[in-house]
């Protein structure tokens, strides 16, 4: 049996509906903070709380395999005892293998991907066979129906980028590898770098120009000192490749054209 937390937020609903194409509803558990929120015909969906290391291992209970999604409360030292709490449910579960949700470069990245690396230390020392997927940024978050509208009436796309490239992959690509990697075999205590296809902002504009028929250009903007996610973008972090994404999913990873053209429809 495969239990998933987070199934009431994007990214563990996605498993969860990929993983009941590949198994029988009742090999498929969900865990989430407040179940009722989840309606999912023919699977369990089950309490658990990271806040609540007891609630988790009755979630867990009977689990072959768990996901363990990322916490999203990112308050400094929130992380590392919710995912610690998950872990030590499951090794009291006798879970045969966790799978956790980590994000790229989590053991070289910069500072704020410590949760992360702690979290990936913690699995090590549990004993508990583990795979981790290091998540590169979701492309939604960078192109999705309002970002294509609004670049269509500014006629341009500005963005502090320093002409680097972006590794970013959909919700759903990211989703459907993990369910690859909780069915699967061969990933035990594997590290997998989850990398989408690199795009730029100047393909990004030239994406919307043919989706849309409407001429958008790409504006370089000065970095400014609040633009967290431009001052990745413009070091270089998200320009590596990488095939791990697209070996789980057998398939490439949507690319930016895809992804620019099904918002431009919306």
């Amino acid at each position: 049996m495969i239990a998933v937390t987070g199934v009431s937020g994007k990214l563990g609903r996605v498993v969860l509906d990929d993983l009941l194409t590949r198994l029988p509803a009742e090999q498929v558990v969900g865990v989430a903070r407040t179940p009722e929120k989840v309606d999912v015909p023919g699977v369990e969906v089950r309490q658990g709380d990271y806040e609540d290391p007891t609630s988790l291992e009755k979630a867990f209970a009977g689990a072959d395999v768990v996901l363990i999604v990322s916490s999203p409360d990112v308050t400094p030292g929130t992380r590392p005892r919710q995912h610690g709490n998950a872990i030590a449910a499951a090794q009291a579960a006798g879970v045969g293998r966790i799978v956790y949700t980590s994000a790229i470069s989590a053991d070289t990245g910069p500072g704020f991907l410590a949760d992360h690396a702690v979290t990936e230390g913690l699995l090590r020392e549990s004993g508990v066979p583990f795979t981790v997927l290091r998540n590169s940024f979701y492309s939604d978050l960078f192109v999705n129906p309002a970002v294509v509208a609004a670049a269509v009436e500014a006629g341009e796309i500005a963005a502090a980028d320093a002409g680097k490239a972006l590794n970013t992959a959909t919700i759903r690509d990211f989703g459907l590898a993990a369910s690859a990697a909780l069915t699967g075999t061969g990933h035990e205590n594997a590290v997998h770098e989850l990398r989408g296809p690199l795009w730029t902002y100047d393909e990004l504009a030239a994406a919307i120009t043919e989706a849309t028929g409407t001429a958008v250009t790409h504006r370089e903007l000065p970095l400014a000192d609040e633009d967290f996610i431009g001052a990745l973008v413009s070091s270089g972090f998200f320009s590596e490749p990488g095939d791990d994404l697209a070996t789980l999913l057998g398939r490439p990873a949507t690319a930016i054209g895809e992804l620019v053209r099904a918002a431009a429809q919306r």
